[in-house]
């Protein structure tokens, strides 16, 4: 027994630690446990305790690294046959599938260990739901079954501000399913956009994104409906007096500018406005959820601001 574990630690050890690193989708991973701090933060009207803000944030980047890890696994041979993919640690044979599900059991069993211990049960059991709902049901089946998979599955990677909430407050509030919301609404937008300029790799491994299934044109038209349903959703947290006058400009200044962008991607001809558009939109969601975070302390230190 003992041999058999040292053999198996010394065959994961072999493996270069930024395989494995790469394997946790570190990107998203940063901006989904960035969205689950602001969710913390945002969770009370005093600085919250340091030791919820390290282990929440630990527990639930360590589940969103297995959960990506999971989805590596999952997804290893159409990342095989797609330009996007075919570098990843397991198509291009640098890291086993064992070596990646024993790795991404580790870390997922240590972030729920620390959620569980030192933070709260129900934050455990969110991320646990969280961490199923994206690596099983959404990229074993939503991916593969329907076009409308990223509108469905993105509740799955809009649930971190909730997380966040709950690990600060040991509940779900009004403000934390707005803060959902909004992710859920700029996920699909955010996701088509990328659809589009990768419509030819998806189409060639028969993945049913919207764009291969319906037609670009279809789609830009869905980019443009769901960007605009997502200003107003960003505009009630301040007139549910959730916010102040601070997030407000600026989810209206990021908005016109979301706006103005997916309405480019629609009516030109620029190949490279997709991708733009996809890169716009992740710094949209960190500059709106910054606003927020800002605007929250400000009330807080001025409260006649």
């Amino acid at each position: 027994m003992l041999i058999k574990e040292s053999t198996t630690y010394k065959s994961l050890m072999s493996s270069s630690f930024f395989d494995f690193f790469a394997l946790t989708k570190p990107k998203v991973v940063l901006l989904l446990v960035f969205t689950a701090i602001v969710g913390m933060l945002l969770a009370s009207d005093s600085f919250i305790p340091f030791n919820i803000l390290f282990f929440g944030s630990v527990g639930i980047g360590l589940s969103a690294a297995s959960g990506a890890s999971i989805n590596h696994i999952f997804d290893q041979r159409i990342d095989a046959k797609m330009s996007r993919t075919s570098h990843r640690p397991l198509p291009s044979g640098r890291i086993s599938e064992r070596k990646a599900l024993i790795f991404s059991l580790f870390i997922g069993f240590l972030g729920m260990f620390i959620l569980i211990f030192y933070v709260n049960i129900l934050t455990a059991v969110l991320t646990f739901l969280s961490l199923i709902g994206y690596a099983v049901i959404y990229t074993v089946f939503l991916k593969r079954l329907t076009p409308q998979n990223i509108v469905i599955g993105g509740a799955a990677g809009a649930t971190p501000p909730i997380l966040g909430w709950a690990a600060v407050n040991d509940e779900v509030s009004l403000f934390s399913l707005f803060l959902f919301l909004i992710i859920f609404m700029w996920t699909p937008p955010h996701f088509w956009a990328l659809a589009i300029a990768r419509k030819d790799d998806y189409e060639k491994v028969g993945i049913p994104m919207l764009p291969v299934t319906h037609g670009v044109d279809l789609t830009k038209n869905y980019i443009i409906i769901y960007t605009l349903i997502l200003f107003l959703v960003t505009l009630c947290p301040y007139f549910l007096n959730m916010t102040g006058e601070l997030y407000l400009l600026g989810s209206i200044f990021l908005g016109i500018g979301f706006i103005f962008y997916v309405f480019r991607l629609k009516y030109s001809s620029n190949s490279n406005l997709p991708m733009e558009v996809f890169v716009f939109s992740i710094n949209y969601l960190i500059a709106l959820f910054s606003f927020l975070l800002v605007d929250h302390y400000i009330l807080l230190i001025w409260p006649s601001w």
